[in-house]
């Protein structure tokens, strides 16, 4: 006697066993509920759509993520079967699906509709069913024609008529499966394919097909993406080889990848990220863009080296390992997708190592100061930017109502906090507490939409929050990465209105596309603004289907200095005073949005805000817990604080940080390499940029582990060099500029440059490096296990270099384009109701040069109004400050202020003792450098030069030196 599941008790089928099509009775919502229970698929169809594919493609990728098996068979009969379809089911195939195409060879024709689910209970069948029918694979098939399919269901015992049946239908669908005929589908196989379907499709007649369940609409880029595609084509124009894109959330980052690797006709694509669902995504989104390409994927379980487009993680091809099976020039062009702190070094392994002619940052982070990572990656090229508000004036994301409600039940400040985190169990505890879902509960009944999604804290927190919703008449489902119910399950049931709030544990931050999502709730802290940003965004986009008007987010905030990056992000604020300032005025908002925050929370801040006194220490704390993690010097400095303030407590950098953060390791490592990193790195001047490209290539090449030749150095120097157009057209010679890398005459000129610094005397007596047999070596030891670190440590100073450069330098362009007109005539004092028209130079260098040439061809001026006394251009001029060597005592000289000078000559030399001079001098390695020094009397024809900052060491002056003109004033730049 069999032992027959019921309807009841099923969880592959319910209902009837015949689907009789058409808008009321459709197929594809029974086939998602196997798919998404059964442990064995097994498919085979006549011919296969995008469309229908599309309705199936996420429960499938599901089932194969929960460890279900997939054998799915289709044909080239008629070549009806898209070959968009086929280039997506490689993705399906490299994720662990048995994919075949029958080839209809001999005319044999092909006309199999089978769909069996099987589901097994260690090892041995406990349910199946067969559908078998008219179904192919497409949206008209699936959901709107009249296709009739049967189910046959296994019944228990084995031995029973319908299991026996049951197994005669899987033994037909094997055979047919390993059939001679029957070949594993390839990228290979669907390029010669692709030309045949061409050609069939246009002799086919329509009378005998309906072609159009085969159309698939080429997509095109939104109004923001076309912006950001000029802006990209434009930067490559001068010459950038990097850049970054700054797009919001739901702006679509990923598809403008895709365009722009077709729009510079990319052959070989690797797009890099560190979660697989990103991957998964991207391959998709570029397979639907660009069929005829092949895309493959590389992680830790599938290493594919043969295709176009190649989707990576960079946990598996950041190693060397797995780097040197490609070629440096595999690819021509490179996307890095927006990526968290930890992973830095990885990203960077992988960059030095390929040689693409374009590298594509993506980051929906706003800030720059947020975005020092992957902006140092891309050359300190953000080419282009739109935000939240942006997005929303585009009509392309929804406004927004965000309120920010006390967690009142939750004493965060009790709660352990290591490594940017709070310890999770302590976490999960302190959640799982009736009280606080109550309040939790009360708050969303009275805002919520129609269709919410909750992140939560873990598994067990997600379980309490949906069993406490339902016992207060909710429809509330959790679901995480091993929950009964599957992802896209969960999704499709919170879309079609079944349940009301789905809690979810990590699995929807990032790569989720479902627009009905309207109401946002937020019951766990983030420990970014990056995650912050991605969880507010799963709801921001656009939903004609459900007429979605606005996004309603609700935030459980708590009495805790990590939930400061909800305010910063929200307010496009930086450190904790700002967001206590800016909570007290009007918020600049896009059309439509509000931001509400509880009044306890305001207090809280506000009474943060009373109790720090901004030394350094707390500015660098407050940082820590914005960015959860320890603050990078480039990001510190991009934030807007004072380095020199921590020199001036912990000498260096990486001194105050070893400090701050009790790290023992750090500080031995500084105990031997602590003067390196300070005096040949973090203070070392650079009148040019040179000092900071030598070092960046020199750890590209892994010059500490191997020293490179000079002309390695040179050569890769050259390439860093390439890469910032900007600089290269700045602080290069007209003649360097025409050098090629391999040039001798670069070589020459950069031995001249940089190496010469770095291997003579510095001003401290130190040199740094030395050339031996012709190749550039530290003239101090380094531990072969001190050379991560170490390498670690170089570049975060040198991301930090090139970030104050690049800011001093812009500062000057500003003051030249803004703030002067232009002349040819000898400059003579013109009467003005403003001011003194004043040459104005780009720096002192500039300024001695004219100076000693006696030139008068000043093509610069600036408007110095009145207050500075009787100014003469013949003896008066205007340059900025280069550096903070004078940042200090009562008159602080800060980087890039403008200075009022005053030529030093015959007729006005007068005494220079205790005023602060422009001196022009000649290192040992015969470059001359210009600087701003108090010059001090020391005795008889004997002086000193002492900087009012106390970083940088008193210096004695001597006969290669010379004054050329005396300080003023400092202009006001208001």
């Amino acid at each position: 006697m069999s032992a027959h599941i019921t309807n009841d008790q099923a969880t592959l089928y319910s209902g009837p066993k015949l689907s009789a099509g058409g808008e009321q009775d459709p197929l594809l919502p029974k086939l998602i509920r196997a798919i998404n229970h059964a442990s064995e698929i097994e498919i085979s169809v006549s011919f296969i759509q995008p469309s229908g594919l599309d309705l199936l493609f996420d429960p499938i990728l599901d089932a194969l993520k929960s460890g279900a098996s997939l054998k799915l068979l289709t044909s080239d009969y008629l070549a009806i079967t898209h070959p968009v379809a086929l280039r997506r089911l490689m993705i399906l195939a490299e994720r662990g699906a048995q994919c075949r195409i029958f080839t209809c060879e001999n005319q044999h024709s092909f006309h199999m509709k089978s769909y069996i689910f099987v589901k097994t209970e260690q090892g041995t069948i406990s349910e199946g069913c067969a559908w078998i029918g008219s179904n192919n694979i497409s949206k008209t098939a699936l959901l709107q024609s009249y296709e009739w399919a049967l189910r046959h269901d296994f019944e228990k015992p084995i031995t029973s008529p319908a299991a026996q049946e049951f197994t005669h239908i899987r033994e037909q669908f094997s055979a047919i499966f390993n059939h001679k005929q029957s070949i594993l589908l390839s990228h290979h196989w669907i390029d010669g394919y692709v030309l045949r379907h061409q050609q069939l499709k246009a002799q086919r007649s329509l009378s005998l097909f309906d072609d159009s369940d085969s159309y698939v609409e080429t997509p095109t880029p939104n109004s923001v993406q076309v912006l950001a595609l000029s802006a990209l084509s434009k930067s490559r124009q001068q010459g950038y080889k990097r850049g970054l894109v700054v797009l919001a959330t739901g702006m679509g980052k990923t598809w403008l990848a895709a365009f722009d690797a077709k729009q510079v006709q990319a052959k070989r694509v690797l797009f890099v990220a560190h979660r697989e669902e990103i991957l998964t995504q991207a391959e998709n989104t570029f397979s639907k863009l660009l069929p005829d390409v092949k895309t493959g994927l590389y992680n830790g379980a599938q290493k594919n080296v043969e295709a176009d487009y190649l989707f990576a993680s960079v946990a598996t091809l950041g190693k060397k390992t797995h780097l040197t099976r490609f070629e440096a020039n595999h690819f021509d062009y490179i996307v890095v997708d927006e990526f968290h702190h930890a992973s830095a070094r990885s990203y960077r392994d992988l960059l030095a190592y390929f040689q693409p002619n374009f590298l594509l940052g993506l980051t929906a982070t706003p800030e720059r100061s947020d975005q020092a990572d992957i902006l140092s990656l891309c050359d300190n090229n953000l080419v282009f930017e739109r935000n939240l508000v942006h997005g929303i004036d585009e009509n392309i994301l929804v406004p927004f109502n965000y309120f920010g409600i006390y967690d009142q039940f939750v004493d965060y400040q009790e709660i352990p906090w290591r490594n940017g985190k709070f310890d999770p169990t302590a976490l999960e505890n302190v959640f799982a507490t009736k009280q606080r879902a109550g309040h939790i509960y009360q708050h969303w009944l009275d805002r919520k939409q129609q269709r919410t999604l909750a992140f939560c804290v873990s598994k067990r927190h997600a379980n309490y929050m949906a069993e406490h919703f339902c016992k207060q008449g909710a429809r509330a489902l959790a679901v995480y990465s091993d929950s009964k119910t599957r992802r896209n399950d969960a999704l499709k049931q919170l879309d079609e209105g079944s349940i009301d709030i789905l809690f979810s544990v990590d699995l929807f931050n990032e790569g989720t596309d479902l627009p009905a999502i309207d109401t946002i709730l937020m019951i766990r802290p983030t420990e970014s603004k990056i995650l912050f940003l991605q969880q507010f965004g799963r709801g921001l986009r656009q939903s004609p289907s459900t007429g979605k008007e606005q996004l309603v987010v609700l935030d459980f905030i708590g009495n805790h200095s990590s939930f400061l990056n909800r305010p910063a992000t929200l307010l496009n604020v930086g450190s904790l005073k700002e967001i206590a300032a800016a909570l007290n005025h009007q918020l600049n908002l896009a059309a439509g949005c509000y931001v509400n925050f509880d009044p306890h929370l305001i207090d809280f801040w506000q009474t943060l805000a009373k109790k720090i006194r901004s030394t350094a220490a707390e500015d660098y704390q407050d940082l820590k817990h914005q960015l959860a993690h320890r603050p990078t010097a480039a990001e510190f400095f991009h934030h807007g604080y004072d380095l020199s303030k921590i020199r001036r407590q912990m000498k260096s950098w990486f001194a105050f940080v070893a400090d701050q953060e009790a790290d023992i390791s750090l500080a031995q490592h500084l105990m031997t390499y602590g003067d390196f990193l300070l005096k040949a790195i973090e203070v070392t001047s650079m009148t040019k940029c040179f000092k900071a490209v030598l070092l960046e290539a020199l750890l590209e090449l892994d010059g500490l582990r191997i020293p490179p030749t000079l002309g390695e150095l040179a050569i890769q120097s050259h390439k860093v060099l390439i890469r910032r157009p900007d600089l290269m057209q700045r602080d290069l010679t007209d003649q360097a500029k025409r050098f090629k890398a391999t040039d001798q005459g670069w070589l020459s000129y950069w031995n001249r440059n940089p190496v010469k610094a770095f291997t003579n005397s510095d001003s401290t007596g130190n040199a740094w490096f030395k050339i031996e047999d012709d190749h550039f070596i530290p003239t101090f030891e380094i531990g072969s296990a001190d050379l991560p670190l170490l390498h670690d440590l170089i570049q975060e100073l040198v991301d930090l270099r090139f970030a104050e450069y690049i800011q001093r330098v812009a500062k000057q362009k500003d003051h030249t384009h803004s703030k002067s007109i232009q002349t040819t005539a000898e400059i003579i004092p013109i009467p003005s109701e403003n001011g003194t028209q004043l040459p104005f130079y780009p720096n002192l260098k500039i300024a001695c040069g004219h100076f000693k040439q006696g030139t008068h061809d000043i093509q610069e001026q600036y408007l110095v109004p009145h207050g500075y006394g009787k100014l003469d251009p013949k003896r008066h001029f205007i340059a900025p400050a280069s550096g903070n060597s004078m940042n200090g005592g009562k008159n602080p000289i800060e980087d890039g202020d403008l200075l009022l000078l005053e030529w030093v000559t015959a007729k006005s030399a007068g005494s220079i003792s205790n005023l602060v001079m422009a001196i022009e001098t000649q290192d040992e390695t015969g470059d001359n450098h210009y600087l701003l020094r108090v010059v001090r009397k020391i005795g008889p024809n004997h002086y000193e030069l002492e900087a009012q900052n106390p970083d940088y060491a008193t210096m004695p002056a001597t006969n290669t030196m010379r004054t050329f003109a005396r300080l003023k004033s400092i202009i006001n730049a208001s």
